[in-house]
């Protein structure tokens, strides 16, 4: 699916998207903006590459960092339900990895968690293990994914869901 489709499908939906990304540095809001006329379904992107940042912009726990690291599902979670609350979005996806260089033994280079929140519905929430494919790559394989993700929100929520989200 090009990225004209899911825009055409959000637009149809009648759904409006935001994003909050760290590790991707704001990729999948600039590939959502290049498609002229995004405007009508893309409200806005948070970058919060820093921990102050994502606890300030998006509402990220103290706790939650301290008890699970950025990069981590429980952050992914609270960073698209915080998209939404701090947006006009009906729709947030969430990205948070290490792209690398370096990792460690129990958060390698590659691991990249989202979430995808959608206002009235549970938050999914995923790890994806894309492997040391070097910092640009993991970067776009998360961008990527990330725009599939809203593709799947845009039909209906699909696998792991959380039953403790806010789900707004």
């Amino acid at each position: 699916m090009t990225l004209a489709d899911l825009l055409q499908r959000a637009r149809d939906a009648r759904a409006i998207i935001a994003t909050a990304e760290s590790c991707t540095g704001g990729l999948v809001a600039a590939a959502l903006t290049e498609v002229a006329g995004s405007s009508d379904v893309f409200d806005c992107g948070f970058v919060t590459y820093s921990n102050a940042a994502k606890m300030a912009m998006l509402g990220v726990t103290a706790q939650t960092l301290a008890d699970h690291g950025a990069v981590s599902e429980p952050v992914a979670v609270e960073m698209a339900e915080g998209a939404l609350a701090q947006s006009q979005a009906t729709l947030a996806v969430s990205i948070t990895g290490i792209a690398g260089p370096g990792g460690s033994e129990f958060k390698p280079e590659g691991r990249v968690c989202f979430a995808l929140a959608r206002r009235g519905a549970l938050t999914l929430v995923e790890t994806v293990e894309f492997g040391a494919l070097g910092r640009a790559n993991v970067r776009l394989a998360a961008r990527d994914h990330a725009l599939a993700l809203i593709g799947r929100g845009l039909s209906g929520m699909q696998g792991k869901e959380i039953q403790d989200g806010v789900g707004r």
